[in-house]
């Protein structure tokens, strides 16, 4: 292997060991008010995901008439909680799931107070 070669495949394992900004996010629709909320391990990637594929794919399936309806430019992309890593990359995968663990509790604690079902939102309650 080449010297540029390696390098970028040290660049590249550095990459994927570190932390994306990760945490809580509402997606809200500024015509009706009603708002999906979710959590991801990597925020921007994720507010990429929602504008290029236009609402599209899950779990934003359930606001697809609402995106078409009113169009992106009324949905707004917002950040409710960040989870802050104790560490600046990964070691192990089971780094990675403690801090999905974490991220799901996150989730939950802003799922019971905005309680965007129904009228209120896009979130489909959990079954018991």
């Amino acid at each position: 292997m080449t010297l540029e070669k390696q390098r970028k495949k040290e660049l590249a394992d550095a990459y994927a060991r570190s932390f994306r900004p990760m945490g809580v996010f509402q997606l809200r629709n500024t015509a009706n008010g009603k708002i999906y909320v979710g959590a991801a391990m990597d925020l921007d990637g994720m507010r990429n995901r929602v504008f290029f594929m236009g609402g599209q794919t899950e779990p934003f399936a359930v606001l697809r008439q609402d995106w078409r309806q009113y169009g992106p430019e009324s949905f707004a992309f917002e950040i409710l909680d960040r989870l802050d890593p104790k560490e600046d990359s990964l070691a192990s995968q089971a780094d990675l799931a403690k801090y999905k663990e974490e991220l799901d509790a996150l989730l939950e604690l802003w799922l019971e107070k905005l309680q965007p079902y129904g009228d209120r939102g896009y979130n489909k309650p959990k079954r018991s």
